[in-house]
């Protein structure tokens, strides 16, 4: 029998090695977590996940200036999350020092992204208020007097995404300037309208002085101008916001005249409005000094699309965050998922973007605006752009699309997205971007092979419309982009996308420059968006990329294998041999023969 010392010391040296062993285990949990430059750890602390698939899953949460990094003690466990802060929209304290429950005290924390997060913590000593307070503190920084992380990060990549979009370059691919419109830099100090960009496509014959009078008449000073040209038909897309009409029934001779300037342009018997409002919201804008086109606009039709404003959206977002997260409800799926609306109004902007598509294609100009021209009104008219140009439906394309129809036509991200501030409840809070990338989505299952660029683009630019890393999307327009210099302190997301290109492209593409799309608007042909709004249920993330797509990808990879050995063998064989060299005859056959064409080359699935 063993001494009492004995059992005493090798108690002693189990009870060391557990402990060591415990600690060495909680140090390598969040040793693996690969910093971002500039990114810096905070806090960490043991906590329980309250996972809603697993269950209470106890682990350690190490906080950064940039992320929320769990991961499971539990090796048996294999359970970690990695979260930006900036996705989030809410933290709460859950429960009190006297709540009763196992795992009543806590942290609930809810994001932008379609999922909730809920912590549990030790009731003694306050443990949860440290932890809370820097969440907050660096979750909402610019309510804390604090950078977005997107200045502080500065991750190099090898291409620059700022020079993506060049203003006069994309002008020039269209055609512009022509004999009927013209290039002009009235707003290069942002005085004509401070949410517009510096440079303007406007109609030829209007003159700088028509231009500001016409501002004064349109809301926000947000005048008709081109977005795309036909370079066929010549018809044009032009956006701009509604006229200032009111409850007087005002009239402004000026813009009456430039909207005949427009339609003149390319002799269009008639200048169709599309209004994206519902007639009954239109008519309710007068109220407050807005309004529509009337009956003094001779030479127009005007058709209003019935598209809801900012806050039914979000509004039907949240219905649908609560039929699919955590768990779908099996039963009741399609009366729930009819109830939230969500792919109602998907299908209403669709088929107002194909209203406005199939106008322009038949050489007809249309002009597009909602309420102040910054939310529908860049729905409609990139969606439009999609169809109509085959330029935008490409990986680089797709990124200028962005940039000129929703960043320099400043669609309100700030607002709508609320980057940095603590004020979840926010009425100018909606996810009008996000239903656009759900748009251009459906129209990817739709036209698999038209499209250059894949679904993990899609997920990625909707990443980081919450995740601060970037300044893309950051600020409501140009003009606050240029007051916080973001272009000169903060990396572009198209700089990681472009360095990273092989991960965006669509195998299955086939590219076709004279192709309209025309997507079925209709509620059978619309589906939801599993891989976004389902994606944090594991059974969801479970389902990789398709078998198909996989396999596709592997027969392309053979394929440039076998065509590089092919080059290869057809460089060695047009190389003479010395015995060859001086032989006229074969010289002369082998370099009149051309090289082997191989590009017609298909492989089959």
């Amino acid at each position: 029998m063993a001494s009492p010392v004995s059992v005493y010391n090798s108690n002693v040296l189990d009870t060391h090695i557990s402990s060591s062993s415990r600690e060495s285990l909680k140090m390598e949990l969040l040793a693996d977590v690969s910093l971002l430059p500039g990114e810096e750890r905070i806090i960490d602390k043991e906590t329980i996940y309250i996972c809603p698939f697993s269950g209470a899953v106890k682990g350690k949460v190490l906080i950064t200036n940039y992320r929320l990094y769990f991961k499971s003690l539990d090796p048996d466990v294999a359970l970690s999350l990695d979260v930006p802060l900036g996705a989030i929209s809410r933290v709460e304290k859950m429960g009190g020092a006297s709540s009763r429950g196992e795992n009543s005290y806590g942290l609930d924390i809810t994001c932008k992204d379609m999922r909730n997060l809920r912590f549990a913590l030790k009731q003694e000593g306050h443990s949860r208020r440290d932890i809370f307070e820097l969440i907050f503190k660096y979750a909402f920084p610019l309510s804390h007097g604090l950078p977005l992380f997107a200045y502080v990060t500065q991750e190099k990549y090898g291409e620059n995404g700022w020079d993506i979009y060049k203003p006069i370059e994309e002008f020039r691919r269209q055609g512009l300037p022509n004999n009927k419109w013209r290039i002009t830099f009235i707003n290069k100090n942002y005085e004509l309208c401070d949410t517009y960009p510096t440079v303007l496509a406007v109609p030829f014959k209007s003159k700088e002085e028509d231009l500001r009078r016409v501002a004064a008449f349109r809301s926000r000073g947000r005048i008709p101008v081109l977005s795309w040209i036909h370079r066929e038909n010549q018809a044009v897309i032009v956006r701009c916001s509604q006229p200032l009409v009111g409850m007087s029934g005002k009239r402004n001779k000026d813009d009456e005249r430039y909207l005949d300037v427009i339609r003149e342009a390319n002799d269009t018997p008639k200048l169709t409005i599309f209004d994206a409002r519902p007639s009954v919201n239109a008519v309710a804008n007068k109220a407050t000094g807005g309004g529509y086109e009337g009956d003094e606009y001779q030479n127009a039709d005007l058709v209003f699309l019935d598209i809801q404003n900012i806050h039914v959206m979000r509004e039907s977002l949240k219905k649908l965050k609560d039929i699919v997260y955590p768990n779908v409800e099996d039963s009741h799926w399609l009366s729930s998922l009819e109830s939230t609306h969500w792919l109602e109004h998907v299908k209403l902007v669709l088929s107002g973007a194909i209203q406005v598509a199939d106008k322009v294609s038949s050489g007809h100009s249309v002009l597009v605006h909602c309420s102040d021209g910054w939310d529908r009104t860049a729905q409609l008219t990139s969606l439009a752009m999609l169809m109509l140009d085959s330029h935008y439906r490409t990986l680089r394309g797709f990124q200028v699309l962005i940039e000129k129809e929703w960043i320099s036509f400043g669609h309100k991200f700030a607002s709508r997205i609320g980057h940095g501030d603590k004020n979840h409840a926010d009425q100018d809070r909606s996810p009008i971007f996000m239903q656009f990338i759900d748009c251009v989505w459906q129209m990817t299952k739709q036209f698999p092979t038209a499209f250059e660029f894949n679904e993990r683009l899609l997920l990625t630019i909707l990443d980081h419309l919450y995740s601060c890393c970037f300044g893309t999307f950051l600020y409501n327009c140009e003009s606050a982009r240029d007051q916080h210099e973001v272009r000169s302190k903060t990396v572009s997301l198209w700089s990681l996308v472009n360095s990273k290109m092989e991960m965006y492209l669509n195998p299955f593409y086939t590219p076709e420059s004279g192709r309209v799309l025309y997507p079925v608007a209709s509620m059978r042909h619309l589906e939801l968006w599993v891989k976004y709004y389902i994606r944090w249920n594991p059974r969801i993330r479970q389902q990789q990329q398709s078998p198909v797509e996989q396999r596709y990808k592997e027969l392309l990879a053979l394929r440039d294998e076998y065509l590089k050995k092919l080059e290869e063998l057809q460089l060695s064989d047009s190389s003479p041999s010395p015995r060859l060299a001086n032989t006229p005859n074969t010289s002369s056959s082998t370099s009149s023969t051309p090289p082997q064409q191989y590009t017609h080359l298909q492989t089959p699935l």
